[in-house]
């Protein structure tokens, strides 16, 4: 690659000439199912395309990849692992492929896109060197200079594949005409919602009630076994008030990170956002329209909290559009300009981003400057104390470990008063279930809690509070619950099942009286319920509030002043009229057809390769040639 990227001569792009009788060939994969070969018991291994392993660890090396550059909500670890082992086995399956077929990648396929995606590794033509290119790599992607080629080349084969299985298809009048009629036709609907959550409380149960609905669902309310800890804790808020800081400490502190102190030139923001992302601009033009209102509105003396409340499409709406303080460079160029040029207290004209068009309220302004040691020493004096704290309950950590080690079964009070710290007591509790004594869960004291014997002392584990070694006092087995062990869990289940048939029975009463010619918010009312009037949205829209547009899809066929039955949206339950619908319009047609005519494809595309994807999966199932070891794919949801 190397000498490639030093080659001033210009770089050459193959392009695939495939005509649709190839591209045919390869979406018809041969779909009969057969056996799926079993992999070896290989402990690290999770899958096996054409003899390529893929191991456990490689996928959890890109996982903390990820998690190094977004924070990955445990819950979520496992489908990350899942999504990225997906991939890893379909550039495996793309690479036979390839070879089966002859399709292979250039030096200068990928010094091209290189050159595309790090213009600042070349000055003209001329390589900079490879020391600086690894330095850019390694700076923008966190990577090796092998990693990152890797990369390029597997994107470039995707791409290659991508169009051998989407270059033939085309978008049809007709398909064009259904595309802008789906984005361009507009309905507006009257509806109020049923909410189950909200009618949940209300709900009462007997003790006769409750324990009828206990013993017909008693197999949902195991109780698995629950173990009850003494522990001595080494407590780091303890340590941290008793230890001392001196003035020359912070002092230096203060000295030694002077610029976590300076203040850039900022600004104190709100604002109030109108989406223009994946519109039309027919959709735009009339967005504009209604911001030009609330504009007219905010200038007028309307509070601007409360409009941002009404209409921001942002997630400060909550908040009403109070974006804190900003500084330069941390927004987009046309939303820093006007904050940063429009004096204190005043209302910016509709400013256009990206994103679609704000209004924004300068609320204050700050010049550039450095806080002074008297303005910032109350923050730094627990910083100090912290660090002291954590240095001093690591020492005692590492004591107590070795006490540990000489002397694992002494009583758990003879070993606290070793070390001058209190006994506390925790528990029962079930595997799985966090202690909040201890700060919420950890795997690590879970674990150990159901691997110790009585009487045992385990290690010192580090919790949030802390440092902590416990002993186990008591151990309940496994047993069938008792309606008094899980008697809340059962009234909120009772609840919530009960406030679901209510809500459905609600509706269809709702629905009974708006049939019957009763007004639609008249009926709501005498319900309690709501009534509310949607935007005008298309079929590509939502409601806001209560979800996508294709749950409204009858409404698009329905006559004005037509309603709906009951009908279940997510977790709610509401009925809707037709109150206003508006047709596409003809002469808008030619402006948008360039637009329309890429959805289809950009969709027709998508569908196709996704089939492409599938059929390649189930074709080399078929053949033995991807193997997966199921023991192993479980462990891709257990954090590493």
């Amino acid at each position: 690659m190397l000498k490639t990227l030093q080659k001033n001569t210009t770089l050459v792009r193959i392009f695939l000439g495939f005509v649709v009788g190839v591209i045919a060939l390869m979406m018809v994969i041969t779909l009969v199912p057969g056996p799926v070969g079993s992999i070896d018991e290989r402990p690290n291994v999770v899958a096996s395309v054409d003899g390529q392993e893929i191991t456990l660890t490689e996928v959890n090396t890109k996982l903390q990849r990820i998690a190094g550059q977004q924070q990955i909500p445990p819950a979520l670890r496992g489908l990350y692992a899942r999504q990225l082992l997906d991939q890893l086995v379909f550039e495996r399956m793309l690479e036979v492929e390839a070879k089966k077929m002859g399709i292979r990648i250039t030096d200068e396929e990928r010094a091209d896109r290189i050159k595309r995606l790090l213009p600042v590794v070349f000055t003209g033509d001329t390589f900079i060197g490879m020391d600086r290119y690894a330095a850019e790599v390694q700076q923008r992607f966190n990577m090796s200079v092998e990693e990152f080629e890797e990369l390029i080349r597997l994107s470039l084969l995707e791409d290659k594949f991508r169009r051998l299985v989407t270059d033939g298809i085309t978008a049809t009048p007709d398909e064009i005409q259904q595309e802008f009629r789906r984005r361009n036709e507009k309905v507006k609907i009257e509806y109020a919602l049923v909410k189950p959550e909200e009618l949940a409380a209300g709900i009462q149960a007997s003790d006769t009630e409750l324990s009828s609905y206990f013993e017909k669902n008693k197999a949902r309310y195991p109780l698995g076994e629950r173990r009850t800890l003494r522990y001595a804790l080494v407590d780091t808020a303890q340590l941290s008030q008793r230890a001392g800081v001196t003035e020359q400490e912070l002092r230096a502190y203060y000295d030694g990170h002077m610029d976590r102190y300076r203040i850039e030139n900022r600004a104190r923001v709100s604002h109030i956002l109108f989406k223009t992302v994946g519109k039309t601009d027919a959709e735009a033009e009339e967005i504009r329209r209604k911001a030009e209102a609330v504009l007219k509105k905010a200038r007028s003396g309307a509070k601007f909290e409360d409009l941002a409340k009404q209409n921001s499409a942002d997630s400060t709406k909550d908040a009403g559009g109070d974006l804190g303080w900003i500084v330069h460079k941390q927004t987009v160029p046309e939303f820093e300009k006007a904050a940063f040029t429009l004096p204190k207290g005043s209302i910016s004209d509709l400013v256009k981003t990206q994103y679609g068009f704000h209004i924004i309220k300068v609320v204050d302004r700050e010049n550039a400057r450095t806080q002074s040691f008297e303005e910032v020493r109350a923050s730094i004096l627990p910083i100090l104390a912290n660090e002291k704290a954590d240095r001093t309950a690591n020492e005692i950590a590492d004591r107590m470990a070795a006490a540990v080690r000489q002397g694992g079964n002494q009583p758990i009070e003879q070993f606290a008063r070793q070390f001058g710290v209190a006994i506390a007591e925790a528990g029962p509790v079930a595997a799985g279930v966090a202690l909040p004594e201890f700060g919420g869960a950890n795997a690590e004291l879970d674990r150990a809690l159901f691997r110790l014997n009585k009487g045992q002392l385990s290690m010192p584990i580090k919790v949030a509070r802390g440092y902590l070694v416990f002993t186990v006092k008591e151990i309940q087995t496994a047993r069938q619950a008792a309606l008094a062990d899980v008697r809340d869990k059962v009234l909120a289940d009772y609840r919530k099942e009960k406030s679901v048939e209510l809500a459905k029975t609600r509706a269809e009463e709702f629905a009974k009286r708006v049939h019957s010619g009763e007004a639609l918010a008249k009926a709501a009312k005498a319900l309690g319920l709501e009534a509310k009037t949607s935007d005008a949205f298309a079929r590509i829209g939502s409601v806001s509030g209560v979800g996508s547009a294709q749950q409204f899809a009858d409404a698009f066929r329905m006559a004005v002043g037509q309603s709906s039955p009951a009908t279940a949206v997510g977790s709610n339950w509401l009925v809707y009229r037709l109150a206003e619908r508006e047709e596409a319009k003809p002469e808008d047609f030619e402006k948008q057809k360039k637009e329309m005519e890429q959805a289809v494809l950009q969709s027709k595309r998508s569908l196709a390769y996704e089939a492409f994807r599938t059929s390649l999966e189930k074709e080399m199932r078929s053949r033995g040639k991807l193997e997966i070891n199921e023991k192993n794919l479980l462990r891709l949801n257990v954090p590493a």
